[in-house]
C-alpha cells in the first residue's frame, strides 16, 4: 500500500505545503502564491488543497500530516529568554504572548480543525526539517548536511550526516548566537525589512567596502574553531522589538537608516563588511563540518543557504566535491522535509526521491489558459510552440521585456523560467530599465542570467551546472551581457537544459538563433511587494500595470496592453484546472522531466 504524507509549514513566515507518495514529491507550493500576501505566515489552507487536488486524494486518504517544528519546545526558548532579559523583553513578551495563547501553541488543534482531521500528525524539530529538505532530494547517497538560519527552537545551525535513508544531526549552535539574526540585524540597521529584505543587503555589498570587517570581527561576532558566538550586547533581538540597540549603533557612529532614506556609501561599506563576515564563518562552519564528518558531499539548507555569494565561495574554496543546496532553503521547504523526516526517518522507508527540478506549483493547462482570456475579452495570438518561441525570441532580440508564464510555478523564491520577466542581457540600459519601469525596485539590485547549460563555462567561471540560481560565479565576458553583470563582475546563474525546462531551452536556442547569444534575463515575474505572479490573471494584472511590453500564456501570445479595461478581467480560472488537462502527462504539466 502506499504511503502519503502532508507536510506544512506556517506562523511564522513564508508558510506552504508539501505532498509525497511514496517518497516522491507529488506537490509543493507558497501559500504567498494563492494569497497574494508576500511571506504570508498564516495556516497554508489554498496551499493544502492545491496539494491534495495535485494527488487526486482526500484529507482521509493521508497517511500522517508532518509540522515542520515543535511548538512547545520553541515556546520553552522564547519564555526562558524573556525571563533571563526581564525587565527589558517586558514589551516585546506582552506583545508577543497574545498570538502564542491564541494560536501558536495549538497547531495540533489547528490542523485538526481546518483540515477536519483526525490521523496522526508528527511534530520534527525546526532543524530536521531543514536538513531533511536538503539531504533527501540530493543526488548523494553520503553527504554532510549543514543548516543555517536564524533560529528554530533552541538551534540556529546543525551539521550531520545523511546516508542511505538515515540522517543524524550531530552537533547544533544554539540561540541567542545564530548567523541568521546577525545578517537580519545588519537588515534592519540598512534600513530594509527583516525576513524579506536579507537579499537587499547581498546585492548592495559589492558597491561597497568592507573597512568596518575588523571591527564587526572583533567586537560583533566572536570566531571559536569551526563556530560563532554573537555579542549580544550590541544585539536586541533576544528581548526588544529592534534587532540593535543603541551600543550596536554608537559602534558604527550612525543611528539605524529608515526605509526609503537616502543609501550612502556608508551603508554600502556595512553591507560589505557584514556579507564579507557572513562568507567568512560560512567558510570556517564548512570546513569544521567537512573535518569532523570526513564526506565528500555537503548539502545545505535553511534562509542562509539562500546567500548564492557564500555558496559560490564555498564551491571554489571549500574541501568538499559537490554541493547540493534545497531551492525552497527558508521555512517553505521545512513543509518539504517534516514530510520527509516523517517517511525516512520515522517510518524507516528506504525509497528516496532525487530532485531534479523545482516545478512543483500550479499549473494551468491551455483550456484553462483559453478560457480564462475569452471570458476577460484579452485579445491574443495562439501559436505552436517553434512559433511561439522563435516570434518571443524576436521580440527580446528587438529591446522588448516579456512575461513569460509557463507550466508550473516553482518552489522556492526564484523564477526559474517558468513565472519569470526575461529581457536581453545585451543591453546595458536593460537593468536600470527592468528596475525603474517593471519591476519598481532599489536601482543597486542586479539581474540574473539564464544560459544554456552547454554554453555556461563559455561565459561564466563556473565548472558544473547552477539549476537553481543559488550559485554567484564571475562573469568571463562582461561586455557581452552588461545587463546581468553586477558591478563587482559577477552574476547569479541559472543553467537551462532540455530535460528540466524544455520550452524555456527552446527558447534560449532560438534567442541564440537569431542573436549568437545564449543568455537571458531572467527575473521573477512581479513587482517589489508582491509575490510571483501564480495564475493567469496575476500575470495579466502585473502585464497591465508594468512597462512589460509582451505576455505569453502558455501557447498565448498577449501584445495588447490597452483592452480590456482591468475591471473586466475575469477571475473565475484562478489556481484551478480544467478537466481537459487534468490527465495531461507529468513532463508536460511541469515543463519538465521528473
Amino acid at each position: 500500500m502506499s504511503t502519503t504524507i502532508l507536510g506544512i509549514s506556517c506562523f511564522y513566515h513564508d508558510a506552504a505545503a508539501a505532498l509525497i507518495r511514496d517518497g516522491e514529491v507529488i506537490a509543493a507550493a507558497h501559500e504567498e502564491r494563492f494569497t497574494r500576501i508576500k511571506h504570508d505566515f498564516d495556516f497554508p489552507r489554498n496551499a493544502i488543497r492545491f496539494c491534495l487536488e495535485e494527488a487526486g486524494i482526500s484529507v482521509p486518504e493521508l497517511d500522517s500530516v508532518a509540522f515542520y517544528d515543535k511548538p512547545f519546545l520553541k515556546f520553552e526558548r522564547i519564555l526562558f529568554s524573556y525571563l533571563a532579559t526581564f525587565p527589558r523583553s517586558f514589551r516585546s513578551f506582552m506583545q508577543a504572548m497574545p498570538l502564542w495563547l491564541r494560536q501558536k501553541l495549538w497547531v495540533r488543534h489547528i490542523i485538526r480543525k481546518e483540515l477536519d482531521y483526525d490521523g496522526e500528525i508528527l511534530f520534527m524539530q525546526h532543524h530536521q526539517s531543514h536538513a531533511a529538505s536538503a539531504f533527501y532530494p540530493s543526488p548523494f547517497e553520503e553527504a554532510a548536511v549543514l543548516t543555517v538560519d536564524g533560529v528554530g527552537e533552541w538551534a540556529t545551525a546543525t551539521f550531520g550526516v545523511g546516508r542511505g535513508h538515515h540522517l543524524s544531526l550531530l552537533k547544533e549552535i544554539r540561540f541567542p548566537h545564530s548567523l541568521g539574526l546577525f545578517y537580519s540585524a545588519l537588515t534592519y540597521y540598512l534600513g530594509f525589512r527583516v525576513n524579506n529584505g536579507e537579499y537587499k543587503v547581498m546585492g548592495l555589498a559589492p558597491y561597497g567596502e568592507p573597512r568596518f570587517l575588523n571591527r564587526m570581527r572583533e567586537v560583533l561576532v566572536a570566531l571559536p574553531d569551526g563556530s560563532f558566538r554573537n555579542n549580544m550586547r550590541y544585539f536586541a533581538y533576544d528581548y526588544g522589538l529592534r534587532m540593535t540597540n543603541e551600543r550596536f549603533h554608537r559602534l558604527f557612529g550612525a543611528p539605524p537608516r529608515k526605509p526609503g532614506e537616502e543609501l550612502t556609501q556608508f551603508h554600502r561599506d556595512v553591507a560589505a563588511s557584514g556579507q564579507a563576515l557572513l562568507e567568512e564563518i560560512l567558510l570556517n562552519m564548512v570546513r569544521h563540518v567537512h573535518k569532523q564528518t570526513g564526506q565528500q558531499y555537503l548539502c545545505m539548507a535553511g534562509g542562509v543557504a539562500l546567500n548564492c555569494v557564500a555558496n559560490g565561495r564555498i564551491l571554489r574554496e571549500g574541501p568538499f566535491e559537490d554541493l547540493f543546496v534545497q531551492p525552497a532553503s527558508s521555512d517553505a521547504g521545512g513543509a518539504l522535509g517534516a514530510a520527509l523526516f516523517a517517511y525516512h526517518q520515522l517510518q524507516n522507508r528506504p525509497q528516496r526521491f532525487v530532485m531534479k527540478h523545482a516545478y512543483l506549483g500550479s499549473w494551468f493547462g491551455s483550456d484553462a489558459v483559453l478560457n480564462y482570456l475569452q471570458q476577460s475579452g484579452i485579445a491574443y495570438e495562439r501559436l505552436p510552440e517553434e512559433k511561439l518561441v522563435t516570434r518571443v525570441a524576436g521580440y527580446l532580440a528587438e529591446g522588448k521585456i516579456v512575461g513569460w508564464f509557463q507550466g508550473a510555478a516553482e518552489f522556492g523564491p526564484r523564477a526559474l523560467g517558468n513565472r519569470s520577466i526575461l529581457a536581453d542581457p545585451r543591453r546595458a540600459e536593460m537593468k536600470d530599465i527592468l528596475n525603474e519601469k517593471v519591476k519598481h525596485r532599489e536601482p543597486f539590485r542586479p539581474f540574473a542570467p539564464a544560459i544554456l547549460e552547454e554554453r555556461l563555462s563559455e561565459y561564466f567561471e563556473i565548472d558544473r551546472p547552477s539549476p537553481y540560481m543559488l550559485l554567484v560565479a564571475r562573469v568571463k565576458k562582461p561586455e557581452e551581457i552588461p545587463a546581468v553583470t553586477h558591478v563587482d563582475g559577477t552574476a547569479r546563474v541559472q543553467s537551462v537544459n532540455e530535460r528540466q525546462n524544455p520550452r524555456f531551452y527552446r527558447l534560449l536556442r532560438a534567442f541564440e538563433a537569431q542573436t549568437g547569444c545564449p543568455v537571458l534575463v531572467n527575473t521573477s515575474f512581479n513587482v517589489r511587494g508582491e509575490p510571483i505572479v501564480d495564475s493567469p490573471h496575476d500575470a495579466y494584472l502585473c502585464f497591465r500595470k508594468t512597462q512589460i511590453d509582451v505576455l505569453v500564456l502558455g501557447d498565448f501570445l498577449i501584445l495588447d496592453r490597452e483592452n480590456p479595461p482591468l475591471d473586466n478581467v475575469h477571475n473565475s480560472f484562478r489556481h484551478k484546472t480544467c478537466a481537459s488537462d487534468a490527465k495531461m502527462p507529468e513532463p508536460v504539466r511541469n515543463n519538465a522531466s521528473v
